[in-house]
């Protein structure tokens, strides 16, 4: 068996600066920043109006770090002007780790994606909470206004290569392979040493859950 501290990374490997860093991966592309703007413009509102999920990243005060999907309809996330963006909170299971770190540090960054498209879209800004009663309702969906919104200042929007998504395939279902299975109820029966009716029954909750608590 490989000791741990003799498979773990020397000095020499570790990279400790920046110059370091450009010497492995290059100087970026010159002239490739200006891509990057402080606010929305058109295509970046097209992007959005057609988008239908995202990943909101969060930190708390210390610095411990949460990623949240969000998805909803395409064009589910509000754009108010062009320094400014709704997204809408859902029912969901109420953990909230994305919610609290922002009440704690507003810094922010989301990742915007479409089906099919393997271009993203990036935002990097602050967040705060709001449950502006009209706004609730302009964020509704099927009667039911959003449990509250989070309102993003952007500082820096930019869209981002498809490179990552044209090295995973990730938009081929042919490569997609048989669905991997998520079931809570074997983690839960495992974690309380319950058996497998439990887990089953578990599960059975989830996928109620699903169909029926989603607004």
């Amino acid at each position: 068996m490989v000791n741990a501290l003799e498979s773990s990374p020397s000095r020499s490997d570790r990279i400790e600066s920046v110059e370091q860093l450009r010497e492995i991966i290059g100087e970026s592309m010159p002239g490739l920043g200006e891509k990057n703007e402080d606010r929305l413009n058109e295509f970046s509102r097209a992007y959005l109006a057609r988008c239908p999920f995202l990943v909101l990243s969060t930190a708390d005060a210390e610095g411990h770090q949460d990623a949240s999907p969000k998805g909803d309809a395409a064009g589910f996330v509000l754009i108010e002007d062009d320094h400014h963006l709704v997204i809408p909170d859902r029912p969901g299971n109420k953990l909230a780790y994305g919610l609290e770190n922002i009440l704690a540090n507003p810094r922010v960054g989301v990742l915007f994606l479409i089906p099919g498209t393997p271009e993203t879209f990036r935002v990097n800004g602050t967040a705060e909470l709001t449950t502006e009663p009209a706004l609730m309702e302009r964020l509704a969906v099927r009667g039911q206004p959003a449990k509250l919104g989070i309102r993003v200042t952007v500082e820096e929007a930019f869209f981002h290569c498809a490179k990552a998504f044209i090295r995973s395939k990730l938009w081929k279902h042919e490569e997609w392979g048989e669905r991997h299975k998520v079931s809570f109820g074997e983690m839960f029966a495992k974690k309380a040493k319950a058996g497998p009716e439990a887990a089953k029954a578990l599960d059975r909750a989830v996928e109620e859950d699903y169909e029926t608590n989603l607004y």
